[in-house]
């Protein structure tokens, strides 16, 4: 299987299946091995998608030619929307999928499909099963109103003491004790951000399967639109106190909300909530094949 987007030169593909998700496929009602699904629009491209499976495993995919390679970036963002889409709609057909990352192909047509999903079947089918019902959800805290000083300089007798130093010293000394004052304001501020972080991570494990942290800052990719957050309308200049992703069953949902319902009540926070999404973060890594 080729993550093709990755690769300096495009390989060569006749017969490919382009790869949206694994699912499964052995409910009643449940579109089996060779149907097509119905999907508005179709797949990328408009591409018809189908169901390809072995047992009770199935790959939703469709027939290509080529990779998925331009340099409009409008384009690009196009094809990730319509895959996140086609991904989306086949959770709501089959339950919590396994999804794939964009522009992944297996080049060998239905057959080399299927040789692949024997090959990875068992870790397929566990993880199906393992991850039925749950669901990724994104949660980002954002400090809109920061802790005043005024607040830091009552509460720490170290911030306040050097405070007075600078008040009754020349300005030689006065500017080195500026600089100790402004590191204590830096640790304070940081301290305090580590405790929100850690409380907050420890009331959502009580609550979720797993959670994971992610970056503060992270640099933006053409993937947030899948499965990034954004922040709330009005707060583009607050400060990211964290992030986690957390993997969740559906009835838990209110549940985590529930937590971040008493984070927001702060005074100065703001709590960003997103999902459900398929689980791309909590999703295995599989062996490659041509």
């Amino acid at each position: 299987m080729d993550a093709a987007d990755a690769k300096e030169t495009p390989p060569d593909i006749e017969d490919g299946r382009y790869l949206y998700c694994a699912v499964r496929v052995d409910g009643d009602g449940v579109p089996g091995d060779g149907d097509r699904l119905s999907l508005e629009n179709g797949g990328i491209d408009g591409e018809p998608v189908t169901v390809l499976a072995v047992d009770d495993v199935g790959v939703v995919c469709h027939a290509c030619d080529d990779i998925y390679d331009s340099g409009d970036i409008a384009q690009i963002k196009r094809w990730l929307v319509r895959h996140q889409t086609v991904v989306d709609s086949a959770g709501e057909t089959f339950g919590t999928p396994v999804p794939f990352q964009f522009d992944t192909i297996v080049r060998t047509g239905d057959e080399g499909l299927r040789e692949w999903l024997r090959t990875e079947y068992d870790t397929l089918e566990r993880t199906l099963r393992e991850l039925a019902g749950h669901w990724e959800y994104r949660i980002e805290v954002v400090e809109t109103d920061p802790v005043d000083e005024r607040h830091l300089l009552e509460t720490d007798e170290r911030l306040a003491d050097l405070r007075d130093r600078i008040d009754d010293s020349s300005s030689g000394t006065a500017h080195l004790l500026e600089k100790q004052y402004e590191q204590r304001l830096g640790q304070l501020r940081a301290t305090r951000r580590e405790t929100v972080e850690a409380d907050l991570r420890d009331r959502l494990d009580e609550r979720a399967r797993e959670v994971h942290a992610l970056e503060r800052s992270p640099s933006a990719t053409l993937e947030d639109g899948a499965t990034g957050s954004t922040k709330p309308a009005g707060i583009e200049d607050g400060e990211t106190l964290c992030r986690f992703t957390v993997l969740a069953h559906e009835d838990d949902e209110s549940a985590v909300g529930s937590v971040l319902d008493d984070v927001a009540e702060n005074p100065g926070f703001a709590v960003t909530f997103t999902g459900p999404w398929p689980p791309y973060t909590f999703a295995p890594e599989l062996g490659g094949t041509d």
